[in-house]
């Protein structure tokens, strides 16, 4: 029973704390099951959020599924993502209903109206770091053709973007990249 109690203290915290969702929540999730109770060290803390970044969806819930089932099966699965989505979705109800009340009010609505400037540059910033991430694992000339062919893909022909990444998973399974074969008469031994 403790360990029930345990799971849903743990991920409540991070979940009411972690301001900003997804990647900011993992100081917190790290604080939790790896400082305060010690379900996992810090290598299976990376790897968990290695693989969560490789599927879809929010990684603060994937994290929370996996490390719950790991500690008490199926039931503490559930338990730690409930844990950790029921206090920010409570908020945001909540919150978005008051605001709704009020949303003639001229503090709210220019409240509103300066939220949207500010997610436009927090995505641009995320997506820059994206960038500048891929660029660092390919050269920048196919990182263009990529970018590009997206774009045309996307924006052009109104493809989901889902789809488009889906074949981009298939592509690369497929085919595999130069950079991850070896070498022809490399020494493989070190």
């Amino acid at each position: 029973m403790k360990k029930y109690k345990d799971i849903c203290l743990g991920f409540s915290r991070a979940g009411i704390l972690g301001f900003g969702g997804g990647v900011a929540c993992l100081p917190l999730i790290k604080r939790e099951v790896v400082t305060n109770y010690g379900w996992i060290n810090d290598d299976e803390f990376a790897e968990i959020v290695a693989i969560s970044n490789t599927l879809p969806g929010p990684i603060n819930t994937k994290m929370a599924g996996y490390i719950g089932y790991r500690i008490a099966g199926v039931f503490g699965a559930i338990l730690a993502v409930c844990a950790t989505i029921l206090p920010s979705a409570i908020m945001l109800i909540i919150l978005l209903e008051t605001l709704l009340n009020f949303r003639e009010h001229p503090v709210v609505s220019g409240m509103l109206a300066a939220i949207v400037p500010v997610i436009g540059v927090m995505l641009a910033l995320m997506a820059w770091q994206f960038l500048t991430s891929a660029a660092k694992e390919m050269k920048h000339l196919v990182m263009a053709i990529y970018i590009l062919l997206i774009i045309m893909l996307v924006v052009v022909l109104n493809i989901h973007p889902a789809l488009v990444v889906a074949g981009v998973i298939i592509t690369a399974v497929a085919v595999p990249s130069k950079v991850s074969q070896p070498e022809e008469g490399s020494d493989h031994n070190g």
